[in-house]
């Protein structure tokens, strides 16, 4: 085919009915974007223009997503879309967060305002003086030039788009505060439109400045992720950008340089602090065949990586993307108050109208005074403070979570988390290790370093769990192995077998002996303590027992005393182990309840059982083995998910180290995260109520409406929510 008809064809297609179907998505950082009216504006002008499907936006991130058919409109005419109605949209990729609120248009605008109106202030304290300019309903004096003054430059910060708010025929905040000043300055009162001006426009500087500290988390953790990386390339070191690797890339990291990327050590060895993955204070001691995380930072040591995946798919990239998704997702409280606010502002403008009409009108009341108490009551009818209770709330508890080594994928999780009154435990894994280690060595002869070598020669070369656990405890001993070790063979029914110093010796289970041989009374004391027994010696005489369990985490039992004290009802423990073992670990930990030998879809009717009878359940696993226990649940928690995709896909929050601890953190922020949502909606409630109670008797003021109603409330439930940061994790094992 030419290259002419190939690209007929090309067009051809570009014209049939199933090519409009392709959806193209667009992510804009969109300024000016503060609020949920500024949100609701942007997002109705643009799913009102023809190829857009659909776009959705936060005003706390000033993110935009808009989904829209390429072939009917393109990324240049949805911005000048959003330019028309006042805001500047840009692409968010590479988009910092970093600006500096202070130095802005707006900012300047403020503190000009802000000069004149205290001037102003100043000025009227000492003396009017005579008038210098006469307009036809009021003489102007000095001070009364500088208040107007103050109204017109502070006002430029929102009655342009007060006006486009008025074309729109959007009852929003600048609409509302333009009508005020207009309405102030129709009326004389000067020095209360250049302090609306001015007190508005510092209202939401602060404003814009308390959420930018919420929405700098998210950033912060993208500074996690290093710029450069030390590659190795024919031999030679070469700097290359961190974007740019690819999975089989060896790097080098030294003492004090971030890991710049996943993968596994392939020589050397190094303390790592990995508190920014996992949210451990300590560093951990990596070696060969180790996992690394890219933005971990090498603090002793030095190490060469092979790079196993690509710079956005990281665990910290996962982790950035999943914060920024959970902040999108609106909180079974945050759509309770916008659907409030959706009526709760037309209610009280239609209120702001009769308090003018029926004074005026029926009353023979002065317009003047009733018109300023109606503006003064369409002020309160804002619900910018009630609409961000929630939010900001929400983005400060998750971001606080994730720098703290646990992942919250919204905020309905944040706050059912809050409410769970029963938490179930997978065990191996979970409460336990995963995996056996040695709790007794008993000798039948010799000592026990004597039987614990023996063993750990035998085992030295396999790979059975039981026999790493048996080198690993000679390694921690500082046991030496015999060296004359011949005819290594473990296929030999449930054990390993060699021949040592011309003997051959067994490590395995008890029946592999002669029976007249085995200590009886020993076995079963250890058996009955749930723990896994194997005999070392020659078959007819064994020369010593060792005996292995599956430990429990250390943190374990003073995670869950730490939950029943803060108000968690009843612990159970869901496992497919055998009830004997079960048992054993849970009466260790101070369970109340063992659910055992069940398969998965048996843990799911238990948990289906469990929250017919208690209310809001959490299931506690791995996040891979029990996905069907953990997507029924009330909340799915996934435990060591640094570095699983599955785990961190599958559960609703994942912790990402080994550590319990990290559960009554999570615990703590959920009922600290609900406390202060509900006192957010409270006092914004409480309020404005208070203030538009008191608008007819004339106790309210336009000023003090803008000072406490709009610009306290607002910085009240912001900086009220950023407590949640100060929320800290306990030492691990601290509740023992």
């Amino acid at each position: 085919m030419s290259s002419s008809s190939k690209a007929g064809a090309v067009a051809h297609e570009v014209r049939e009915p199933e090519a409009k179907e392709s959806v193209s998505e667009l992510e804009l950082h969109v300024a000016g974007m503060n609020c949920p009216d500024c949100v609701r504006r942007a997002e109705d002008r643009l799913e009102d223009l023809e190829g857009v499907r659909a776009a959705r936006g936060d005003h706390v991130a000033r993110r935009l997503h808009v989904a829209f058919d390429a072939h009917e409109v393109d990324g240049s005419r949805i911005r000048a879309e959003l330019g028309s109605i006042g805001f500047v949209a840009r692409p968010a990729e590479g988009d910092t967060g970093r600006t500096d609120i202070w130095s802005t248009p707006m900012a300047v605008r403020t503190y000009v305002s802000g000069a004149a109106f205290l001037s102003g202030l100043l000025l009227a304290f000492l003396g009017t003086g005579p008038a210098v300019l006469q307009l036809p309903w009021a003489d102007l004096r000095v001070p009364d030039l500088l208040f107007l003054a103050a109204a017109i430059v502070g006002g430029w910060n929102f009655i342009p788009a007060g006006f486009r708010s008025l074309r729109a025929l959007s009852l929003d905040m600048n609409f509302l505060m333009t009508l005020a000043i207009l309405g102030a300055v129709g009326i004389g009162e000067f020095l209360e439109a250049g302090a609306i001006a001015f007190l508005f426009s510092l209202a939401e500087l602060l404003e814009g400045y308390a959420v930018d500290r919420a929405r700098r988390s998210i950033h912060a953790l993208l500074d996690l992720s290093p710029d450069r990386a030390t590659v190795v390339r024919d031999d030679a070191e070469v700097t290359v950008s961190a974007q740019d690797l690819v999975p089989g890339d060896v790097v080098r990291v030294r003492r004090g340089e971030k890991i710049p990327g996943d993968g596994r050590v392939a020589s050397g060895a190094a303390a790592v602090n990995q508190s920014m993955i996992t949210g451990e204070s300590l560093p951990v001691d990596l070696a060969v065949g180790d996992e690394v995380f890219a933005g971990t930072i090498n603090t002793a040591g030095f190490l060469e990586i092979v790079i196993e995946r690509a710079a956005d798919e990281t665990t910290l990239a996962n982790i950035v993307r999943i914060v920024e998704e959970a902040e999108r997702r609106k909180s079974r409280s945050e759509r309770f108050v916008r659907t409030f606010a959706r009526y709760y502002t037309p209610s009280v403008a239609a209120s702001a109208l009769l308090v003018v009409a029926v004074p005026t009108l029926l009353l023979g009341q002065p317009f003047s005074v009733w018109f300023v108490r109606g503006l003064t009551l369409l002020v309160i009818a804002c619900p910018c403070a009630l609409v961000i209770s929630t939010p900001v709330a929400v983005v400060s508890g998750i971001t606080a979570a994730a720098r703290n080594g646990v992942l919250i994928k919204g905020g309905e999780h944040l706050e059912t988390m809050g409410r769970v009154r029963v938490i179930a435990f997978d065990k191996t894994g979970t409460l336990t290790h995963g995996h056996p280690a040695v709790t007794d060595v008993v000798p039948l002869e010799g000592t026990e370093e004597t039987v614990l070598s023996l063993a750990a020669s035998i085992e030295a070369r396999s790979e059975h769990p039981i026999g790493k656990a048996i080198v690993a405890e000679a390694r921690e001993r500082d046991v030496a192995l015999k060296a004359e070790i011949s005819d290594f063979d473990n296929n030999f029914g449930m054990g390993a077998a060699a021949v040592v110093n011309g003997r051959r010796c067994i490590v395995g289970a008890p029946h592999l002996f002669s029976e007249e041989s085995l200590p009886t009374a020993a076995l079963e004391s250890l058996s009955g303590q749930a723990k896994t027994v194997v005999c070392v010696g020659p078959a007819e005489a064994p020369v010593g027992l060792i005996a292995l369990a599956d430990q429990p985490r250390d943190e374990a039992r003073g995670a869950i005393q730490t939950l029943r004290r803060a108000g968690v009802e009843r612990v159970v423990m869901l496992t497919g182990d055998n009830r004997h073992t079960a048992q054993a670990i849970a009466g260790r930990l101070g369970i109340d309840a063992v659910y055992a030998e069940l398969q998965p879809e048996e843990k799911v009717r238990v948990l289906e059982r469990l929250e017919a009878d208690w209310g809001v359940t959490a299931m506690v696993g791995d996040g891979i083995n029990d996905g069907p226990a953990l997507a029924v649940a009330s909340i799915g928690i996934a435990m060591g998910a640094a570095g699983s995709d599955v785990a961190l896909e599958t559960a609703d929050v994942a912790l990402m180290a080994d550590d319990l601890s990290r559960l009554p953190y999570l615990y703590d922020l959920s009922r600290a995260g609900g406390q202060v949502i509900r006192q957010n909606i409270g006092a914004s409630l409480l309020t404005k109520l208070t203030l538009a109670i008191g608008v007819p008797f004339g106790w309210v003021s336009l000023v003090t409406a803008v000072l406490i109603g709009d610009m306290g409330a607002s910085l009240a439930v912001t900086l009220n929510s950023l407590r949640l940061a100060r929320v800290r994790p306990t030492a691990r094992g601290a509740a023992d």
